[in-house]
């Protein structure tokens, strides 16, 4: 009887090896940027209530950090799906080269603008990128060189702004909305001043710049009690609590909808997911989870994502998203190097 029962017991293990990480979990496993969270965790709740398959299993854990585990491999112990505020960087797909995620789909979703706001009850401030990149950067020019940053408030910046401490809250290094501020703003102001000599965004560490982790709520939270502070978060936190918190007008334009998708804003971005192909036939639900975000009832004109701050892409750019993932077209280095 003991020996029937070692038999039994080896047959099952290794029919579940021969099954493999199809028969390890039955949900979808999505990892990424805290930025595309709110949208897709939308779309996660409305697929577990409107669909025959379990909810998916969601983390915001900023695009960088979402990308290192996307790319740790294939099978059940890894995510199926990488939310991003930013392009994967050519070294992310290379990593998930070398470590067998090899067929990887890539999806635009939409635009968002990136957000500096302070407490509502503020007088508007008006800011460029050369002063946000003065009261941010590690080192700034003074007489032609480059100096550990001395500034500590707004109006030693420029006299026309408020004496006002210089307090940022931001993204940490993990996540996306911190990699498109420092191109967006940081390199994009400091190309154009000699002293840096070419692009720069190295932030300061000294105290005046605070990364506040991947929660975005929680910097809206610290607006509302620390008065004379800024906040760095995507566009939809600020139009989710704009009885809380006002934005700032940068280079002269405020963060509207309307501003963000024709480009006007000089902060926009794109926002993206990445899935993993070789996980289709293992994990359940991964296609029919893609077509429901996909659809214009999600991302559309009147779509439900719109409504919690995402900006739609031109319908023509949501049919080709669609077309795009109908034909599972694979992401190639030479996209990300365009």
């Amino acid at each position: 009887m003991k020996r029937l029962f070692n038999l039994f017991a080896l047959s099952a293990a290794a029919l579940l090896l021969i099954a493999g990480p199809a028969q390890a979990r039955d949900q979808i496993r999505i990892v990424g940027s805290s930025t595309v969270y709110p949208f897709a965790s939308y779309v996660t709740e409305e697929f577990g209530v409107t669909t025959k398959y379990s909810t998916p299993v969601i983390e915001s854990t900023g695009s960088g950090g979402g990308f290192k585990l996307f790319s740790e491999g294939v099978g059940a112990d890894t995510p199926d799906i990488s939310n991003a505020s930013r392009r994967m960087k050519v070294s992310e797909y290379e990593r998930c080269q070398k470590n067998g995620v090899e067929k990887i789909h890539e999806v635009l979703i939409g635009y968002d603008g990136i957000s500096l706001c302070e407490h509502e009850g503020n007088p508007q401030l008006n800011l460029t990128r050369e002063e946000i990149l003065l009261a941010v950067a590690a080192k700034v020019p003074q007489d032609g060189k480059l100096v550990e940053n001395p500034y500590t408030h707004w109006d030693e910046i420029n006299p026309d702004l408020p004496h006002r401490k210089i307090t940022i809250y931001g993204p940490p290094t993990t996540s996306g909305t911190r990699d498109a501020f420092e191109e967006l703003v940081m390199e994009a102001a400091s190309d154009g001043l000699e002293a840096y000599g070419g692009e720069y965004s190295t932030i300061r560490d000294d105290g005046a710049y605070v990364p506040a982790g991947e929660n975005d709520n929680l910097i809206v939270q610290r607006l509302t009690k620390d008065t004379e502070a800024l906040g760095i978060f995507g566009y939809s936190f600020l139009d989710n609590n704009r009885d809380k918190i006002r934005a700032v007008h940068i280079d002269g334009v405020a963060p509207k909808a309307d501003s963000i998708s024709s480009g006007e804003y000089p902060v926009a971005r794109s926002l993206y997911f990445y899935v993993k192909l070789a996980h289709l036939d293992q994990i359940p639900g991964i296609q029919e989870y893609v077509d429901l975000f996909l659809s214009e009832r999600m991302i559309g004109d009147y779509g439900y994502l719109k409504e919690i701050g995402l900006i739609p892409m031109p319908k023509e750019d949501r049919e080709a998203a669609r077309a795009a993932w109908k034909q599972r077209s694979l992401l190639t280095k030479s996209d990300l190097k365009h």
